[in-house]
């Protein structure tokens, strides 16, 4: 019977001195290093400037006003996000009702810059989903 291989971990003192031996210098694997501790307040600071946690994002503006938008071809559609470039992508489930919102797509763009805090959307991507 074979045992599995144990992997061994060597103290400190015991890493130091093989490093010497071996002339290698005696450095922790970056995979060891610990990074500085945060306090929790800053840290949920940071992460809700991150996520845009409780600030209304322009998706969420889009997304909430789609239906009203797009009428009855918001059930086969759904605004996902806007690129840096401006550009909102749509996913569409049917490829007619993708033609519909290409047809009227000029006619969606005018009422999603009307919208609060999107009035930098450029343009439409529709994209099967």
């Amino acid at each position: 019977m074979t045992r599995a291989k144990e992997s061994y971990r060597f103290e400190h003192l015991a890493r130091e001195l093989i490093s010497d031996f071996r002339k290698l210098p005696n450095e922790e694997p970056a995979r060891m290093k610990k990074r500085p501790v945060k306090e929790l307040g800053a840290l949920m600071d940071d992460l809700r400037v991150k996520y845009r946690i409780g600030v209304e994002s322009p998706e969420y503006v889009i997304r909430e006003h789609w239906p009203a938008i797009t009428g009855p071809l918001a059930q086969y559609s759904h605004a996902t996000t806007i690129n840096p470039q401006g550009w909102l992508t749509v996913l569409v489930s049917h490829s007619v009702a993708r033609e519909e919102l290409r047809s009227r797509q000029k006619e969606i763009l005018a009422k999603v810059k009307k919208l609060p805090g999107c009035g930098h959307v450029r343009g439409i991507n529709l994209r099967a989903g």
